[in-house]
């Protein structure tokens, strides 16, 4: 389980465990497509792998190739993913000692939230050298309507978040997941190369030759040959229904992909062949690429407009008393319109707003929690599709109602936008064997159904490290 500890104010979650828990064990026959280094690598060299999660049998005998044959044995690889992406032992902005979180929530009031956040601001210029290298541009106001509304916001949730983590925190410290004074992880750090862009294979894949809509396959399964068309990768959801993971190559590129899991590499102008695939869905995860100023500077992916992500059919892939989770950056018009506008056109009623802290691995916030710019948290916004009544009731028996507030504590992958899983979290909240699907995802998931112009992009191999085991 990724879930570490469980409270009332939510759990405390080990992203990287969730990771090598999904079966990245790759049978012998098809192990080593392409000429991946086999070079075996004991679990001991690496700290990568958490140790809340069961590791497989080191190898400590003579290493053998993965065809050599074992009597009455079958050599398989496993695949581990790269502890130093969830190295995260200091905070990204040391908080001021009063504001550290190791004693109980101070009352703060919103006018010592800014004061805060504008010494923070001031602080963070002169250390960048802004302040001295040329002459700052005043404001008209000390806050514009948008930090505001944040401030605002900040403000109600402060004590929630500061006290939900305190207790979480202390529970992971109490039982050593945690660690106060943590030492430095020995993993080698490898640089990881420019690989192919899977959003521009997408652009490349509409100029694919048109295929007839009834020639057009709905599903292409992954067999054990580890080769597959890359123009069947693109045109139709993509399933591993076996047990182990399986290896693509897509321009020359290895991606794992875990077993029982499926996913459409596209974009948002190629939706239909997830609508073809006529399942519905009990779970809807979004994480939408909002308009970000930040990221639309550093170019790294695409942004969608609020009424381009509208125009995703969300009512045609969800079952009755389907629960969609959307993530939303800290922007109160991002919230606002998840809340007034997008869920009320897909008939969505917005039930709860739980939060994603980030801490690090001795327990403290990534960002001072009043950070005016940036903060520690995200939020989910979980809502439920709204429809036939009676099969909703059918649906939600035996079920718990989702709580108004929860949090998700986590050390964060320092893989940009690298979300941690809400498989365990959310089952308490679900009937078993539900349809689950990820929408502008960037990794898979067993037993979830992935889509994005990136879904594959934490999958690469570059990103795990290589054991052998018998």
């Amino acid at each position: 389980m990724s879930v570490v500890h469980r409270l009332a104010a939510g759990w405390l979650v080990d992203h990287l465990s969730f990771i090598n828990q999904c079966g990245y064990e790759i049978c012998d026959s098809f192990a080593c497509p392409g000429g991946v280094d086999t070079s075996v690598t004991s679990a001991e060299d690496c700290h990568g792998t958490s140790a809340f999660v069961a590791t497989s049998s080191s190898s400590n005998g003579p290493s053998r190739s993965p065809g050599d044959a074992i009597e009455g044995k079958t050599a398989k690889m496993r695949y581990v993913f790269r502890g130093e992406f969830f190295d995260v032992s200091k905070p990204h902005v040391v908080a001021r000692p009063g504001e550290q979180l190791c004693q109980e929530c101070p009352e703060v009031s919103l006018t010592k939230i800014k004061a805060n956040s504008s010494r923070e601001e001031h602080q963070e210029e002169t250390k960048s050298g802004v302040a001295s290298t040329r002459k700052k541009r005043k404001r008209k106001c000390v806050f514009n309507q948008g930090e505001l509304d944040a401030l605002e916001y900040h403000s109600k949730v402060r004590k929630l978040i500061w006290e939900g983590t305190l207790h979480l925190v202390q529970e992971g410290l109490k039982s050593g997941f945690l660690h106060q004074s943590t030492a430095e992880l020995n993993c080698r750090k490898n640089n990881i190369p420019v690989v192919c862009g899977l959003s521009e294979l997408c652009e490349m894949a509409k100029q694919f030759p048109a295929v007839n809509e009834g020639d057009r396959q709905a599903v292409h399964v992954l067999e054990d040959e580890n080769f597959s068309p890359e123009q069947d990768l693109l045109s139709c959801v993509t399933e591993n229904n076996s047990d182990c993971a399986k290896i693509i190559v897509l321009m020359g590129q290895k991606y794992l992909v875990p077993p029982k899991s499926s996913f459409l590499l596209s974009d948002i102008s190629c939706l239909q062949p997830l609508l073809n695939y006529k399942k519905k869905y009990d779970v809807i995860v979004i994480d939408p690429p909002w308009e970000n100023k930040s990221v639309k500077r550093s170019n790294r992916y695409n942004l969608l407009s609020s009424s381009q992500i509208k125009q995703i059919p969300i009512p045609a892939l969800a079952a009755p008393n389907c629960l969609v989770v959307t993530w939303v950056t800290n922007r109160q018009k991002h919230l606002r319109f998840v809340k007034d506008e997008l869920y009320p056109h897909w008939s969505v009623k917005a039930l709860a707003e739980w939060h994603w802290v980030k801490i690090t691995r001795a327990g403290e916030f990534v960002l001072p929690l009043d950070s005016l710019h940036k903060k520690p948290y995200e939020v989910l916004v979980l809502g439920r599709i709204q429809g036939d009544v009676k099969e909703a009731l059918r649906k939600s028996e035996g079920v718990l109602p989702i709580p108004e507030h929860k949090l998700i504590v986590s050390i964060p992958c320092t893989l940009h936008s690298h979300k941690p899983p809400l498989t365990a979290v959310l089952a308490e909240f679900l009937k078993p064997d539900v349809e689950c699907l990820e929408l502008f995802a960037r990794n898979l998931q067993p037993g979830w159904t992935s889509w994005g112009n990136e879904v594959l992009k934490f999958q690469h191999t570059d990103y795990f490290t290589l054991l052998q085991n018998e």
